[in-house]
């Protein structure tokens, strides 16, 4: 069993688990790599890359090419605009912030760069959370726990009264690092304290209207 009473910040990772963005992503990225030559992701491509900030995303692409410093550049200037519509909310995930919101801190930490806020906005999400921190916001974009850190002491709380909703590996290794409890959405085949299938879930769990150790 796991001591969910202590729980008072409930902190989200975006992409997968807020939003369903991977058409918009594998778009962003295959924009790129056209505008240097390169042909389109391949799947082993994207399942590589899917978690990671962009800039990680395109040195594990592009480090062998002499075009690497030149889309680094680049994709600071993008417009993300023409992606969003490729973006949608994850089920059931307004009505369960609704109820989250009066009872909980919620927050966002996420390897997701400058579109984060303009995303949240199309999404309908940005009014949900108190405290939002992007790759842009540290030094160390995750597995470092560095983005989960700073929401603990914004909002002056210990490990223990906070969890962390992710659908990656990297996910469960900086809930690990940061020693938050570690939800894993609809990703049965992730190590993790609680696995969710759907968003709502989180509310019965927290109302004690399910059992967590069947989760």
């Amino acid at each position: 069993m796991h001591d969910l009473a202590q729980i008072r910040v409930i902190i989200y990772d975006c992409d997968g688990v807020l939003i369903d963005s991977s058409r918009a992503n594998q778009a962003f990225y295959n924009h790129i790599l056209a505008c240097f030559g390169q042909p389109p992701l391949t799947p082993e491509q994207w399942d590589c890359i899917k978690p990671l900030a962009a800039a990680d995303a395109l040195t594990w692409l592009l480090q062998d090419t002499p075009w690497l410093a030149a889309a680094q550049e680049y994709q600071k200037t993008v417009d993300n605009t023409p992606f969003l519509p490729l973006i949608r909310a994850e089920p059931d995930l307004q009505e369960t912030l609704t109820r989250l919101r009066p009872h909980y801190r919620l927050a966002i930490a996420t390897n997701r760069g400058k579109s984060l806020l303009p995303v949240l906005k199309h999404c309908g999400l940005g009014e949900f959370f108190e405290f939002t921190v992007s790759s842009l916001d540290v030094v160390n974009p995750k597995p470092h726990p560095e983005c989960i850190h700073r929401i603990l002491h914004h909002f002056e709380v210990q490990p223990g009264q906070a969890c962390y909703i992710g659908d990656s590996d990297l996910d469960r290794e900086v809930s690990a690092r940061a020693k938050v409890l570690f939800i894993a959405y609809q990703n049965l085949s992730l190590k993790a304290d609680i696995h969710l299938q759907n968003h709502l879930d989180l509310w019965r769990l927290l109302r004690g209207e399910l059992d967590s150790s069947n989760q």
